[in-house]
């Protein structure tokens, strides 16, 4: 049972690792991308795309997943011909490496479900790469460099390389000879010298020195200059030219296999991280050793300071957080019952002593498990690069995302909760706002469009917002599509105004387009949205101006986990809403109230604010209390709703937890907690409660039933 134990651990592990090396190779990919579109190709790039894929190419062969590491294989081959200049980088390259994020992903979720891929959707990409890797001439290929030599570069020392080639510099290997006494300072004379005359690319000491007091090096130079100005520059060096192949011998080197990844020969020096030692330590193999086994003793360790948590576990130590919060609570009842007690008094002065120092430790864990809870926004926002490019090609269509915000943080939850509430934004945004490049140009736009995606934090909140600058959305045309699609009567189209009009957008089953595509006009999309907004405890609204552009703003609480709530009693039934909603609490007073058709309101502060009787919108029995009701102001999303309750309780923070799968679609209800007193207080979703008093819906039925 215990090596079970560890093996289902050390796979969680590969899994965790895997995939934040996906997420790393899609990051850098659009890097990439976005350096050749500026046509300066970030070489150093593509090395860290190649380390990548060759660390996922270890770990998959240690943990067995054939089918990562046989893709893996491929990319590298195609990584390293793009790292040597051996094939050039274009938008078709491209393609084939975000199809392998892409297919990395759908493998890592079949193997976590302990199954595999078919064969027929792996090989086309594979056949592909491999066709890709064997195509190109390449940069580097015809040089007359050995294979050997590229075969022990460092990826810094590969990158100069290519980028002088680049340059359309010459390569020149220059032959240095210094004796042990004066090595130091004759090479630093040579540096200098070197400097105003071009680059060393690598040093490379020679394997049998002609004399035994002398050190001796090849140099792989590449310089603007001839080899007459060289050696000019440096009379008593011996130097030549590195010659390109003829054709024939060019292309019979194209077309043999390419060495990879040859290991190093015992003894050999790399000389992509050669220092140049002390006089003599080139000629003394115990020395070197030793040098050899300090540096491993200094390198076993390891530099990170981070460790993988699971998700399930930090929800487990919140649970616990919740129920020392009920002893706190049960803490508290007990120190009020010894007040009675004159006999009891220094046993309850060191009950409450105790109480608050418990109180305290108890407010440090809770902020200390909700800091490694929170990660930052960026996790969502870099896979939504890779939507934004692959629904812009399948639509023909140039678009530009611009994000804002990603360092802004969000409990785990929710993040992951919110990947296809925004890749649907995303593609709503592409399909339906963005407009092809021969309707933008002929209203004066640019033919690249752009969908800004911003993030930032207002108070307990996060708001994140996804505007475009496309055709934006005609309520005319909103309503008519409602019509036809018997979601609202004519009469209501005629008394609706512009914000409601743009929240029909949002109503199960709309649709503006009368066929459907790929990518839309099937009715599911925004109402989606919503619905997933809302089980976050979120919100989500819409702006929008025909011929400008939309925006969607979604707001969500920065975590779910713990929640400081007031309480409060409606019809004899206790109900949390959190605090982070609520601006005020006053007395309610009947005669304030003024009716409309459709809601009633007060005037508070010069302004109308719409009121809920909340026994009425939950539909519960008639209350029969006596006291003075409440009225709870609350906020979400830029709309604010009064809602009248018997009896206020007071505030607590609460752990709260789900309803159920049998009750989690009630719509009006957030979760549920329990209290000091053993007490089950359901808490109320604020976003569901002020949209409903705006609707003019009644969805009550929701919370029927939880309650008798």
């Amino acid at each position: 049972m215990v090596e079970r134990a560890d093996a289902d651990k050390a796979r969680e592990e590969f899994f965790s690792e895997a995939q934040e090396l996906i997420d790393t190779l899609s990051t850098d990919l659009l890097a990439l991308e976005e350096s050749l579109r500026r046509g300066n190709v970030d070489a150093s790039r593509i090395n860290e795309v190649f380390r990548s894929v060759h660390t996922l190419k270890g770990l998959s062969g240690l943990f067995g997943a054939a089918q990562i590491a046989g893709l893996s294989h491929e990319l590298e081959n195609v990584l390293d011909d793009l790292r040597l200049g051996r094939i050039e980088l274009t938008t078709e390259a491209l393609d084939l490496l975000f199809q392998g994020v892409d297919l990395y992903g759908r493998i890592l979720s079949a193997e976590r479900s302990g199954e595999q891929l078919a064969r027929g959707e792996i090989e086309p990409l594979l056949s592909a790469l491999a066709k890709l890797s064997k195509a190109g001439s390449g940069l580097v290929a015809p040089y007359d460099i050995e294979p050997g030599l590229l075969g022990v570069l460092s990826d810094y020392e590969e990158h100069r390389l290519r980028a002088n080639v680049q340059s359309g510099n010459s390569l020149y290997r220059i032959f240095l000879a210094f004796t042990i006494s004066t090595f130091e300072s004759s090479l630093d004379g040579f540096r200098e010298g070197a400097r105003e005359l071009g680059e060393v690319i690598t040093y490379l000491p020679t394997s049998t020195p002609s004399e035994p007091d002398v050190i001796e090096l090849e140099i792989l130079f590449g310089s603007r200059f001839d080899i007459t100005a060289l050696r000019t520059a440096f009379p008593n060096k011996r130097m030549e030219e590195v010659g390109r192949r003829r054709d024939e011998a060019s292309q019979a080197q194209r077309t043999a296999p390419v060495r990879r990844e040859t290991p190093p020969q015992f003894g050999a020096v790399n000389p992509g991280s050669l220092t140049i030692p002390p006089p003599g330590i080139l000629h003394h193999a115990s020395e070197n050793a030793d040098a050899i086994g300090s540096q491993l003793s200094t390198t076993l360790r390891s530099v990170s300071q981070t460790v993988r948590v699971d998700i399930r576990k930090l929800d487990h130590l919140m649970n616990l957080v919740g129920e020392l919060a009920i002893v706190k609570t049960a803490m508290a009842r007990f120190s009020e019952r010894l007040r009675d007690r004159p006999e009891l008094r220094d046993v309850r002065q060191e009950m409450q002593r105790l109480q608050r120092s418990f109180e305290r430790h108890l407010l440090q864990m809770q902020d200390g498990i909700l800091e490694v809870r929170m990660v930052p926004l960026g996790q969502v926002f870099d896979k939504l690069s890779r939507v934004v490019r692959q629904f812009a090609r399948e639509l023909d269509k140039e678009v530009n995302l611009v994000i804002s915000g990603a360092e802004t943080e969000l409990d785990k939850l929710i993040v992951e909760e919110l990947s296809d509430p925004l890749m649907h934004m995303i593609r709503n945004a592409i399909d339906h706002g963005i407009e092809s490049r021969e309707e933008r140009e002929q209203v004066g736009k640019p033919n690249v469009g752009t969908i800004v995606l911003t993030a930032f934090q207002k108070g307990n909140h996060v708001l994140i917002e996804v505007e475009d600058d496309g055709r934006g959305m005609d309520t005319t045309a909103l309503l008519a599509s409602a019509q036809r699609l018997g979601i609202v009567t004519q009469d209501e189209a005629e008394t609706m105004g512009t914000r409601e009009a743009l929240h029909l957008a949002f109503a199960p089953g709309f649709t503006t387009k009368r066929y459907a595509t790929d990518l839309s006009g099937r009715g599911v999309g925004l109402d989606v949205v919503k619905n997933n907004i809302s089980r976050l405890g979120g919100v989500v609204d819409i702006a929008s101006e025909a011929g400008t552009g939309t925006k969607l703003m979604v707001t969500l609480p920065i975590t779910l986990a713990i929640l400081n709530v007031i309480l409060f009693e409606v019809s004899g039934s206790l109900f949390g809403l959190p605090m982070a909603n609520v601006e005020e609490v006053l007395a309610f007073d009947e005669r304030s109230v003024r009716h409309f058709e459709r809601h009633e309101a007060i005037a508070l502060r010069g302004s109308s604010l719409r009121i809920s009787r909340l026994e009425q919108q939950l539909e519960l029995p008639a209350s029969t209390q006596t006291s003075r009701p409440s009225l709870l102001v609350a906020s979400i999303g830029g709309r604010r709703a009064g809602f009248v309750v018997d009896r206020l309780l007071g505030q607590e923070s609460i752990v709260i937890k789900p309803l159920g799968k049998t009750l989690r679609l009630a719509r009006n209800i957030a979760g549920a907690a329990e209290l000091g007193d053993q007490r089950l207080v359901l808490v109320l979703d604020t976003g569901t409660l002020v949209e409903e008093v705006f609707s003019g819906a009644r969805e009550g039925r929701a919370a029927r039933g939880l309650i008798g």
